[in-house]
């Protein structure tokens, strides 16, 4: 069993600790900048600066994770973040905390993740294997572990800042970073660093662009995160405006999805013993582009909930697979750089969408933002469930083809 591997166990219990902590900033951040400015534009300029850096500093920072290696790169990671995050309440604390300097913090910290979450996918391989149906499992539980941190994090969040102040919730959040810290230098074995030149800045671009399925599904999941991060930054202004300023109830939204895609990642896990990757991440993306229009359509905060644990739970069907066969496909001189390349262009975009949520949420309302989400989900899932069917019935007639070619050599026939 996979979870009896202590190194896996480890890396799981660190994803759950510092996740769960950064979630809680995830509410606590915005919620502070709309308390103290009362705008959603700069809430979304906040929230897009982490995404932003990683147009700047992934695609070297993919290289230096490369040369690096995985366990490393996370580690310095951990360490670094866990004073910049402590920096945001302690500045404000001082008086020192202009939008400027909150700025600069929060750009510095997205420099950090694009390689932090690559080579926490990169190092899988390097505990279990190549096999895609483990990896799938292994990705399975590790976004099963990273989506419990939305059922947590959000309630617990909104809880604490009623109670105490988002200041409290960034100091738990940097203790968090140690905690990961702690766990991955002590319980995790040292990762295998390349020691030819892992090449360029763009090798990693190059080797995806190559590949035709990782070239439709790059495209389409980055279209995927703007929607995603522009409905994220959505939520907190549909509880501020809608229900009463209620910090509780957006992190109740939030905790909604987040347990749908738990028990998504819990369906995903099972489900991947039986269905390859290439078949389940493509179908369980069609419900979850229908349910984005009763989200753009939906005004009680139960509604709202609901389509959000049920796109929550085509999220687990959907990630799981999708990183099982993307990491699978990409070749290990390159793999680090090609996972950080495609999660920093992912995160720019996802950046856009914060950057423009915020002004489309003061100037045109709730209800135009959340039909373009539905429009981009649907426009994007079309194709990208079309690349993982063909991408499949490639493979079965390759693997037709070749079965093909060993009957007829097993029956004396040669071409």
């Amino acid at each position: 069993m996979l979870l009896r591997q202590r190194s896996l166990a480890a890396l799981l219990t660190a994803e759950i600790v510092s996740t769960t902590g950064s979630l809680m900033s995830t509410l606590a951040l915005p919620w502070f900048v709309l308390v103290t400015t009362g705008s959603p534009a700069r809430m979304g300029v906040t929230m897009a600066a982490e995404l932003v850096a990683n147009a700047l500093a992934g695609l070297p920072g993919g290289t230096l994770a490369a040369r690096l290696g995985a366990r490393r790169t996370m580690l310095i990671a951990d360490a670094a973040r866990a004073p910049l995050v402590a920096l945001i309440p302690i500045l404000s604390w001082l008086g020192l905390l202009s939008f400027p300097v909150l700025i600069a913090i929060v750009f510095t910290l997205g420099c950090f993740f694009a390689p932090y979450l690559a080579s926490q996918r990169s190092i899988l391989p390097e505990l279990l294997g190549e096999d895609e149906r483990l990896l799938g499992q292994a990705n399975a539980l590790l976004g099963g572990a990273e989506r419990l941190t939305i059922v947590l994090g959000p309630p617990l969040a909104g809880l604490l800042i009623t109670v105490t102040s988002a200041s409290a919730v960034l100091l738990i959040d940097a203790a968090t970073f140690l905690v990961s810290f702690v766990l991955l230098a002590g319980l995790v074995p040292s990762g295998r660093p390349l020691g030819e030149d892992p090449g360029g800045l763009l090798v990693g671009v190059r080797t995806l662009l190559a590949d035709r399925l990782l070239r439709a599904w790059l495209f389409t999941s980055s279209a995927f995160e703007l929607a995603w991060q522009a409905m994220f930054a959505a939520v907190p202004v549909l509880a501020f405006i809608r229900y009463d300023g209620d910090a509780r109830v957006a992190g109740w939204l939030l905790a909604a999805f987040g347990a749908g895609a738990l028990a998504g990642n819990v369906l995903a896990y099972r489900a991947l013993v039986r269905i390859p990757g290439l078949v389940l991440a493509p179908l369980a993306k069609i419900p979850q582009a229908a349910a984005f229009w009763l989200l753009a359509f939906g005004t009680s905060a139960w509604l709202v909930g609901g389509v959000l644990a049920v796109t929550g739970i085509c999220n687990g069907l959907i990630n799981a697979p999708f990183m099982a066969v993307q990491t699978s496909r990409l070749p290990r001189a390159v793999r680090t750089q090609a996972l950080t390349a495609s999660l920093t262009i992912s995160l720019l975009a996802g950046g856009v969408g914060l950057a423009c949520a915020g002004p489309a949420l003061g100037h045109f309302g709730l209800h135009p933002v959340f039909l373009g989400i539905a429009t981009i989900h649907t426009i994007g899932g079309v194709i990208f469930t079309a690349a993982g069917l063909r991408a499949r019935r490639a493979v079965l007639r390759a693997a037709f083809a070749d079965g093909g070619d060993q009957r007829l050599e097993g029956a004396g026939v040669r071409g």
